[in-house]
């Protein structure tokens, strides 16, 4: 696990400040607020529908049009929400490179990789198809695909699921970003593959010097590779801290229900299952919404939103071990 470098940066250069999204009725993310700091590694984690897909699209102003998004995401003090179309097309890509979940859907079956991957380098860098084929070669052999030259001439479905996802990751790294977001980027792989992937994306930003927030449900991941990590359910940010402080005093019941719930190794004791299912939220949310899969909730986790506790450093949205609002 890399040590972070935030202690060196006097601002983050990601800044969330009370996002929320609806569609329609449903509340996919409240009051949600978090940073991302030069070189830093940041993991998102949660069950499937907790809102950290859904955040990190209306960060990049990649949602659908029925989307309700307000709040403030700042990108080196460029406002994010709700900036011209155009202005967002050039930091994506450019400032911010994306890592798919899913390389299949994401990579055109009908061009070449090398067509692909020269197409997206014209686009950000005035060189030649000449130069963009050779920088194109270079990008592969840095995400460690063999043959590289040979493969520019391959279309998608010639790469095995591995290959994929690395080409994914050489396009993220075209304009040589200085944030990358890696929205479940194994999700479809193998487990020996996953790590493959993971290893090199982590080694990328520490070359690169790029900053990673790495969306995933995986606390191996997390503890693996992440210096902080953000814990969302039902939309909200329930706990934020550095991997360290979250892995050994969790604050937050679903944190402790995520630990509880992954099989250590050499361990007899079997693991637990958090009891329950994911929750959806209609209208404002107004309570935990872990509350009805908490083994410790009290009235008051139904009758109001928790407050923040804890410090800038350690954080959480839990009444029962609250000890003062930030």
């Amino acid at each position: 696990m890399k040590s972070t470098r935030r202690d060196e940066a006097s601002e983050p250069l990601l800044r969330v400040r009370d996002l929320n999204v609806r569609f329609g009725p449903v509340s996919a993310v409240t009051q949600l607020s978090f940073d991302a700091w030069p070189k830093e590694f940041l993991g998102v984690v949660g069950e499937s529908g907790s809102g950290k897909s859904v955040t990190a699209k209306a960060i990049l102003g990649l949602l659908p049009e029925n989307a309700q998004v307000s709040g403030s995401a700042t990108f080196r003090g460029q406002e994010l929400i709700g900036a011209p179309a155009e202005v967002l097309r050039r930091i994506r890509g450019k400032q911010i490179g994306l890592v798919f979940q899913d390389a299949l859907a994401a990579l055109d079956p009908v061009y070449t990789i090398g067509d692909q991957l020269v197409e997206a380098l014209q686009a950000h860098t005035e060189i030649s198809t000449k130069e963009a084929r050779t920088k194109a070669a270079d990008l592969l052999a840095e995400v460690g695909i063999p043959s590289p030259s040979k493969r520019l001439d391959d279309y998608p479905h010639q790469l095995s699921g591995g290959q994929r996802q690395r080409v994914i990751i050489a396009t993220a790294l075209i304009a040589e970003p200085d944030l990358i977001i890696a929205d479940e980027p194994t999700t479809a792989l193998d487990v020996t593959v996953q790590k493959q992937v993971l290893d090199l994306l982590a080694e990328v930003s520490e070359r690169r010097g790029a900053s990673v927030i790495l969306v995933t449900h995986d606390m191996g991941v997390v503890a693996q590779h992440c210096d902080r990590v953000a814990t969302f359910y039902g939309g909200l940010l329930v706990e934020s801290a550095d991997v360290y402080s979250l892995f050994e005093t969790p604050q937050h019941p679903y944190t402790e229900a995520l630990l509880r719930s992954v099989p250590k190794l050499g361990e007899t004791t079997p693991f637990e299952a958090i009891p329950g299912s994911p929750v959806q939220i209609q209208g404002a949310l107004d309570r935990c919404p872990f509350a009805p899969r908490c083994k410790h909730a009290a009235p008051v986790c139904t009758q109001e939103l928790p407050a923040e506790y804890g410090t800038a450093e350690h954080r959480h949205r839990c009444v029962r071990v609250g000890q003062g609002e930030i």
